[in-house]
C-alpha cells in the first residue's frame, strides 16, 4: 500500500485501482499494456476520429494523451529516483493535445508508439531499486514518490481505455 503522502490526491482512483490487485510495478505496466493493445488495435477508422462530445477528445487525441503523460511521468521519476531535488513543473495536457495535431497520424503508429514508450518505462522500472522507488521528489507543486508513478503510469492507461470502451466504442 503506497501512502497518500506519497502522491496528490488527484491521482488517488489510478493508483489505487492498481495497487489493489497485489501484483508490482512491472506487472502492472505489462499486464495493462497488453490489455490496452488488444483492446485497440482493431477500432475502425471512423471511430479512431470519434469524440462523444464536441469538447471531448477523439480515440486518437486520447491515445496521444497516454502516451505523453507517460513520458512526463517517466522523466519525474528518473529525476527523482536519481535524488534530483529540483521541483519539476506540470504540464497543461489539453494545450499538448491541441498541438500535435493526433489525427494525421496513423492508428498503428500510435499503438506501436505506446507499446514503445510502455516498454521503456517498464525497463525504466526494473532497473530501480527498492530504495530509489521509495524517493520523493515535487512535481506539479506535489509530493510524489517514484514507486506511486509507477502504479499510477498503469492506472492512467487503464482509467482512459475503460472511458474509450464506456463512451468511445
Amino acid at each position: 500500500m503506497i501512502p497518500e503522502n506519497e502522491y496528490a490526491p488527484y491521482y488517488k482512483n489510478y493508483i489505487q485501482q492498481i495497487e489493489k490487485n497485489g501484483k508490482s510495478i512491472v506487472e502492472n505496466l505489462m499486464i495493462a499494456q497488453e490489455n490496452f493493445q488488444q483492446s485497440l488495435q482493431n477500432i475502425s477508422e471512423e471511430k479512431q476520429h470519434f469524440a462523444y462530445a464536441s469538447e471531448k477528445w477523439n480515440m486518437k487525441e486520447v491515445v496521444q494523451h497516454i502516451i505523453d503523460t507517460e513520458r512526463v511521468f517517466c522523466y519525474r521519476a528518473l529525476c527523482f529516483a536519481r535524488n534530483d531535488k529540483t521541483s519539476l513543473p506540470g504540464f497543461d495536457q489539453d494545450l499538448f493535445v491541441a498541438n500535435v495535431n493526433a489525427n494525421t497520424i496513423n492508428w498503428a503508429d500510435l499503438l506501436t508508439e505506446m507499446a514503445i514508450v510502455r516498454q521503456g518505462t517498464i525497463l525504466l522500472f526494473k532497473s530501480f531499486s527498492e530504495e530509489s522507488l521509495k524517493r520523493i521528489g515535487v512535481g506539479s507543486e506535489k509530493n510524489m514518490s517514484v514507486r506511486a508513478i509507477g502504479f499510477l503510469c498503469s492506472g492512467h492507461q487503464i482509467h482512459h481505455l475503460n472511458i474509450l470502451k464506456e463512451r468511445y466504442f
